[in-house]
């Protein structure tokens, strides 16, 4: 550390400017885990990381529209692919994987036996997030097609009845400092919601009365997290994704709940 302030002191001192850290797209899941991480790179004696947070779609967007990025971390691979098959980056690296769970209101009786039988209840309010735009949303459509499976119709109906609340271009924005899924819950706008788990604990952290439900094994889906670096070899791009595959990263990603390969 005494060796890394040295050679700051010397760069100011010299006129010159400290190198900027990677400017980051990162998919909303990752914004806690992603904020532990850049601090600790930052530590070890990286150039702390410059994040950009939100639905993995919408960013891909406006990768592809022109805004600068060094590396993006997306909640699918789908996405990263996309700006590899644009010319943007060279390679999709798998990074992590999450799973989805349902987040519920207090006093509702949601449990794996029962949670495709009160999701159809037309009385219980359902959200997800937004296909196409939000990962997110994108397993919870491959959920449904699951239930499908199970007894023909019924993804159609949770399809049809699913409110999506998170993840668009036009969704509402919680208060300054609130969770999101936590508000959505806690609020009353969905008394059931389809998202990743650990979205899930992160909201009952805000909210402790709410309740986490695992899907059943049936309709269990899992989320592969897919990174590519746009800025080429040897820069903070790189490097930071070089980090976030060490083992030091990936106690934190695993500590955070999500599994790592």
């Amino acid at each position: 550390m005494r060796i890394r302030m040295v050679a700051m002191c010397a760069c100011l001192l010299s006129g010159g400017a400290m190198a900027d850290g990677a400017q980051v797209y990162a998919a909303g899941s990752l914004k806690a885990v992603f904020s532990r991480l850049g601090g600790l790179y930052a530590e070890q004696g990286g150039a702390a990381p410059r994040f950009e947070f939100g639905p993995s779609g919408l960013l891909r967007e406006r990768i592809q529209g022109g805004a600068p990025a060094d590396l993006f971390a997306s909640a699918n691979m789908k996405h990263p692919q996309a700006l590899v098959d644009a010319g943007k980056g060279a390679t999709v690296t798998q990074f992590a994987r999450n799973e989805l769970c349902l987040l519920v209101r207090p006093g509702l009786d949601v449990t794996s036996g029962n949670a495709l039988a009160q999701m159809l209840r037309r009385d219980v309010k359902l959200g997800v997030s937004t296909p196409k735009a939000d990962p997110s949303g994108d397993y919870a459509v491959a959920m449904f097609r699951r239930a499908d499976a199970l007894r023909p119709g019924i993804g159609e109906a949770l399809r049809a009845r699913a409110m999506q609340l998170t993840g668009g271009p036009a969704s509402a924005r919680p208060p300054q400092g609130r969770n999101n899924y936590a508000w959505v819950v806690d609020s009353g706008q969905a008394d059931v919601f389809v998202t990743y788990c650990t979205n899930v604990r992160l909201a009952r952290r805000e909210v402790p009365t709410l309740q986490e439900v695992a899907l059943p094994e049936a309709l269990r889906v899992g989320a592969d997290y897919g990174l590519v670096v746009l800025s080429g070899a040897g820069s903070e791009g790189e490097a930071f994704a070089r980090f976030l595959q060490s083992p030091p990263a990936r106690k934190v990603m695993q500590d955070a709940g999500f599994s790592t390969p």
